[in-house]
């Protein structure tokens, strides 16, 4: 049975997704994702600075890569990851076993009301987490008070949908014409930060100082070859079929298996991405 979880009301919805298909799926799927945007890591814990008793704080840690990368460097200190999907965190604790790491620890909980310990760590980080919170000024000034005066923030957010052919492509195979699911502006999603200017609003008001944001692009992995990557497209994306019939779907899906086909080289399916590299202290 899944424990209780204690969420904003807003982040319910999250909760049910993280927790549920979605979050399962990610976990069965734990090696490619964290593959497909491997070519971020490097600078994204670059920006982290970590020291070796830093106090490490992990936002929406999922399976757990950055948690672990960071206990790593922090050897003597710690590293918590926090996500909403037990699935996910089921194997991140796994992969902590296995590499024999006792600095760190794992949480299901919602970062924008738990009860973080004021002032108990160093340095906070979120590879491509913090979109997706309903109040994400109130989820980062939780984490702001988490963190020691002067500690570091390090965020990973996507850029525009525009940028990111990964997603355009998707869409623009299984949407098959229709109109794309759009949230509303600053609605929780994958590009809710993905303006700058808000980026900085958001920061600032939940009490972060000396923002930076500095724009990355890489090709993202998608996978081995053709059949390989549209399988893990359609088991990722497929809910956007809903509502065609036969043919259209098969329509559909044959013009993905094309886009995908485009984007094959020797290094497998790749598909270009922007991301937006954030960084901060807590004043």
């Amino acid at each position: 049975m899944t424990p209780a979880v204690d969420v904003d009301p807003g982040n319910a919805g999250q909760l049910g997704a993280w927790d549920g298909s979605q979050g399962a799926y990610w976990a069965a799927e734990a090696d490619r994702f964290d593959r497909s945007i491997a070519r971020y890591d490097t600078p994204f814990l670059a920006a982290a600075g970590l020291r070796a008793d830093d106090r490490v704080l992990d936002v929406g840690c999922g399976t757990g890569r950055t948690t672990r990368d960071a206990a790593r460097v922090a050897v003597r200190g710690s590293a918590l990851g926090v996500d909403l999907s037990a699935a996910m965190l089921e194997v991140a604790r796994r992969r902590a076993a296995d590499e024999g790491l006792a600095n760190v620890r794992f949480e299901q909980a919602d970062a924008q009301v738990a009860p973080f310990a004021a002032e108990g760590f160093d340095v906070a980080v979120s590879r491509t987490g913090a979109m997706f919170f309903a109040d994400p000024v109130a989820a980062l000034a939780n984490v702001g008070r988490a963190l020691v005066p002067g500690g570091r923030l390090v965020l990973l957010v996507w850029q525009a949908l525009e940028a990111n052919e990964w997603m355009t492509e998707i869409l623009g195979a299984l949407a098959a014409g229709r109109p794309p699911p759009t949230p509303p502006p600053g609605a929780p999603g994958p590009f809710s930060l993905a303006d700058p200017a808000r980026i900085r609003d958001v920061l600032t008001a939940a009490g972060h100082r000396q923002v930076e944001v500095e724009g990355l692009a890489e090709p993202e992995w998608w996978g081995a070859d053709a059949d390989d990557a549209l399988g893990f497209v359609l088991g990722l994306a497929g809910w956007l079929l809903d509502g065609l019939d036969d043919v259209a779907r098969a329509r559909a899906v044959d013009d993905m298996r094309r886009r995908i086909e485009a984007h094959a080289g020797p290094n497998g399916v790749e598909f270009g991405s922007a991301t937006w590299l954030v960084t901060a202290t807590r004043a």
